[in-house]
């Protein structure tokens, strides 16, 4: 088995995870209603959650360092999330977009990979595909209601599409050593997965009312998955992060 393969695929999951869970965690106490502050809530602990897994995988079977380490300790350069978990919340129609892109792209991740000849990795996909189902529902159900609306509404939708797309379509940026984990099927590759995101959302969002952008190719934010990011990701790891770096040996 490609163990550096396995590892670049398991570090980008559990970054993304990690990322948006802290990004999605922002809108405790702030949320346009209390549902939502309690939706967004869950969601973040559940993808925090499914990084830490990923993370005591790489701990565990393939010598990383601990959870802990892994997510606070790293510099900003190592992180290989995409660029799209990076961004701030901004207002609420964003979230929700970011939310409905990236959730269905991980639900058909999860899907794929629950079939991977990597066992520890297919039995955390068929674990957690039931709570990523939850985050697709919430997420066609807000995006309908609010592209539905009114007037302003839709065109507040589909503006934070139009923006958030490029960024999504960047969760596809493909490792050095993907063709590794196709020919021991680990996972069928990202051109694999943005097929059928793309098969999956494009009914959603027209039925919305909403319209899929056309993106250049070069308009796609990628880099993220190299190491290259935004601004915003050493802002967000200054402050999740802040504790633990003040004593990085200190034992809880």
């Amino acid at each position: 088995m490609n163990t550096t393969a396995l590892k670049e695929l398991l570090y980008k999951m559990a970054d993304d995870a990690l990322i948006i869970g802290h990004r999605n965690s922002e809108w405790t106490g702030i949320g346009p209603m209390l549902e939502e502050d309690l939706a967004f809530s869950s969601m973040a602990q559940d993808k925090i959650g499914h990084a830490l897994a990923l993370y005591k995988i790489l701990n565990e079977l393939l010598g990383e360092e601990s959870p802990d380490k892994i997510a606070f300790l790293r510099d900003e350069n190592k992180f290989k999330c995409c660029h799209l978990v990076e961004l701030p919340i901004g207002e609420y129609d964003f979230s929700l977009i970011r939310h409905f892109l990236f959730d269905h792209a991980e639900a058909i991740r999860y899907e794929m990979l629950s079939h991977s000849s990597f066992t520890p990795l297919a039995q955390l996909a068929k674990k957690v595909k039931g709570e990523i189902k939850y985050h697709t529902m919430h997420a066609d159900s807000f995006l309908k209601q609010l592209a539905k609306g009114n007037e302003e509404s839709k065109a507040r939708m589909q503006s934070a599409l139009n923006f958030a797309f490029p960024y999504a379509l960047g969760i596809f940026e493909k490792g050095d050593n993907e063709s590794e984990l196709i020919k021991e099927n680990i996972f069928a590759g990202e051109d694999e997965l943005k097929k059928q995101w793309l098969q999956k959302i494009r009914p959603i969002i027209e039925s919305a009312g909403l319209k899929l952008p056309k993106v250049e190719e070069s308009a796609i934010k990628y880099g993220g998955r190299k190491g290259f990011h935004t601004e915003h990701l050493k802002t967000l790891l200054d402050e999740m992060c802040e504790v633990t770096r003040l004593e990085p040996t200190a034992e809880w």
